[in-house]
């Protein structure tokens, strides 16, 4: 149990090794408290117990059963026990301690040595691991299809797998920020390894995802994806590559490190990763490649990020580097604001430093997934976001093709992919993030591995790009596959995000650089409409066909809202709109009811939605202080079940798709009829 339970914290990819909190996460305990169950209790346990609390009392507290306080009290006495320890000593605390779950890098912190340290000592003492199986077939006939794990004990039950293999590493705990959608890119690599004669391997801590089913690959660890667990299988397995490339940014995370020990890695390099990881070399390549990109900076410290937000001008997005999902990032508007932002960001980023971005509002924003194979690059598609730039890419609805993209625009966007693809020499999947402001297209972001618009993308052209994209990392070339996309369909396709707001209705329904969405649907069709509406249904949001439409604008939005207005009034909907939206609509004749703004008077908007008198928000803030103030009418809109659209193209998507929806011009056909 002490074994798992560690294995199991560090599996949770919150910077921790193993079931220790981090050392700035140590506060003073109230032990009163740990009476109610939250994500870290156990952590708040096992920190009382350091403290001197008896098991007794925390039994009293938790009612947690008093056999696993024993074994969490056991850990915390090992840690006691081992903390320091004389050199003629080391073999034999090494083996205990990591028979108990221990990994290199806790024993680095008990012993003040680098985790490199532990494990040259661990291998000078042949204190390596052995690798058991779960029999699927509990004994009664031999298992075919066995899982394996890592323990310290005499004897390996697994000898390596024979032939040509490969070792996938998968994309870890599904979260905000690390989606299924990177699972389905692993699966589609073992099916493509597997039609070119690979023996496939399969290292994930997940057990809900497919990955991990039995059937999938050739042998399957159940191991956190750290340096140290991942090593160690491929020091056992020796294959002749691994694969990173599929499993999101967790395998990115340890690449580095694993290049480093010599490993293959197979796909575009490590380097490459690096490079386009890296703000000041990527930089560098943009400048040399004379492509446009945010003003950007970099900085370790407060002073230096305020400098930094200066000279690029704010707003500006501040992000640490190395996370995934937009995890810390967050527009800032002020000096103050960056400072309270800071401290935030330094703690999730570690040694690397934080990215100072100079933040375009109001731009349209385009993701393109590419396959490249160092020489060649397929273009799979470009997708047009329907919320402005700013908002996160997992978070964001989007569509394809591109629905207000000029050819010029268009042909920019197929250059810099080519072109940024054969520079980084990728050799697999690429996505890049543009942005459109100004008639300029801005290089957002690159990302040398698989998206989370892959299997969306894959869907809409009918051509599988993870299982290609596997072949390519083993030598493959392009011209070896038929890629040929059929744009003759008229199919449009709508990716929308899901999110858990009903769940917790004190969060802000705005959406930001962090994402925030649990997962996301597909709506097709050949209207963009119907394949809105089809993707808001999907996302368990029902648009209304008729009622109250309330519209609060910022000032860039304003003269966009009138032509939105008036298609409402066509549809037989009342307005009601804060004062200086209704000012405006009115002077345009359109018919609209004033209502006051949260803390202006009453009754105000947060009343009629609590009356259901509002069918429909559409709510667009723009800078720090209209973003603080519609916070409530966010709240009261998830608690009342109104669906809120926080962008005026989000609007214009949903009025067409209540139009289709009033006059029933939606068309369900299936994915085999489209593709025939």
């Amino acid at each position: 149990f002490r074994e798992s339970l560690q294995k199991a914290f560090r599996s949770l990819e919150v910077g921790l090794n193993g079931f220790e909190p981090k050392k700035t996460e140590y506060r003073n305990l109230d032990v009163n408290k740990i009476g109610f169950p939250t994500a870290f209790r156990l952590l708040k346990i096992k920190y009382a117990f350091k403290k001197g609390y008896n098991i007794e009392k925390i039994y009293n507290q938790t009612k947690i059963d008093p056999w696993f306080l024993h074994q969490i009290n056991k850990i915390v006495e090992i840690e006691k026990k081992y903390f320091k320890v004389k050199q003629n000593k080391y073999k034999d605390a090494l083996h205990f301690l990591k028979s108990e779950g221990f990994s290199d890098g806790q024993i680095a912190n008990l012993w003040g040595k680098s985790e490199k340290q532990i494990r040259d000592l661990r291998k000078k003492f042949k204190i390596l691991p052995t690798f058991k199986i779960v029999d699927t077939c509990a004994a009664e006939f031999e298992a075919q299809t066995p899982y394996c794990y890592s323990t310290y004990e005499q004897e390996n039950e697994i000898k390596p797998i024979k032939g040509k293999k490969i070792i996938i590493i998968g994309g870890g705990p599904n979260r905000i920020g690390q989606g299924i959608e990177f699972d389905y890119c692993c699966v589609q690599a073992v099916f493509g390894l597997k039609e070119v004669g690979y023996k496939t391997i399969m290292i994930n801590c997940n057990p809900e995802t497919v990955s991990t089913d039995f059937d999938i690959a050739d042998r399957l660890y159940f191991e956190p994806l750290t340096f140290e667990d991942v090593l160690n299988i491929i020091e056992l397995e020796k294959p002749n590559g691994v694969l990173i490339q599929f499993g999101g940014q967790t395998p990115l995370n340890i690449a580095k490190k694993l290049n480093e020990c010599g490993v293959k890695i197979i796909g575009t390099n490590p380097r490459a990763i690096d490079l386009a990881e890296d703000r000041k070399k990527f930089g560098k390549i943009l400048n040399e490649m004379d492509i446009d990109a945010p003003r950007w900076g970099t900085a370790h410290s407060v002073s230096e990020a305020i400098n930094v937000a200066n000279k690029v001008g704010y707003p500006v997005l501040i992000r640490p580097s190395y996370v995934l999902g937009g995890r810390g990032m967050e527009i800032v508007y002020t000096d103050d604001g960056l400072k309270t932002f800071v401290g935030k960001a330094a703690l999730v980023s570690g040694d690397h430093p934080i990215l100072i971005d100079s933040f375009l509002e109001d731009a349209y924003e385009f993701d393109v997934d590419a396959l490249c194979d160092g020489e060649e690059v397929f273009i799979a598609g470009i997708m047009q976001h329907i919320e402005e730039a700013g908002i996160h890419s997992g978070d964001s609805a989007c569509v394809f093709p591109a629905y207000e993209l000029t050819s010029i625009a268009r042909k920019t966007i197929v250059d810099y992919t080519q072109k940024l693809a054969k520079k980084l020499n990728i050799v697999g999947l690429i996505n890049i993030q543009f942005a459109l402001k100004n008639n300029i297209i801005y290089v957002i972001e690159v990302n040398p591995r698989a998206s989370r618009t892959i299997p969306f993308i894959s869907k809409v052209i009918d051509i599988p790009i993870a299982k290609i994209a596997a072949k390519l990392a083993v030598g493959y070339k392009l011209n070896q596959f038929s890629l040929i996309k059929n744009d003759k369909r008229g199919l449009i396709a709508v990716k929308k995000s899901v999110f858990p707001f009903n769940k917790f209705p004190n969060q802000k329904v705005f959406l930001s650089p962090e994402m925030r969405s649990t997962g996301e649907v597909i709506g097709f069709d050949t209207f963009l409409g119907s394949a809105y509406a089809k993707a808001e249904m999907g996302a368990g949001n029902d648009l209304p066909q008729d009622g109250t439409v309330f519209i609060s604008v910022n000032d860039l939005d304003k003269i966009k809202v009138i032509s939105l207005a008036r298609d409402f009034i066509e549809l037989e909907f009342n307005i009601v709109a804060t004062e200086g939206t209704a000012k405006l609509l009115s002077e345009n004749g359109v018919s609209v009811n004033p209502v006051f703004k949260v803390g202006q008077g009453r009754p105000n908007v947060v009343d009629f939605i609590k009356n259901g008198e509002i069918n429909l928000v559409i709510n667009t803030p723009l800078g720090a202080q209209s973003r603080f103030d519609e916070y409530e009418i966010g709240k009261s809109a998830i608690r009342h079940k109104i669906p809120v659209i926080t962008t005026i193209s989000g609007a214009q998507a949903a009025v067409r798709g209540i139009r289709n929806i009033k006059y029933r011009s939606i068309k369900y056909r299936s994915l085999q009829e489209v593709f025939e």
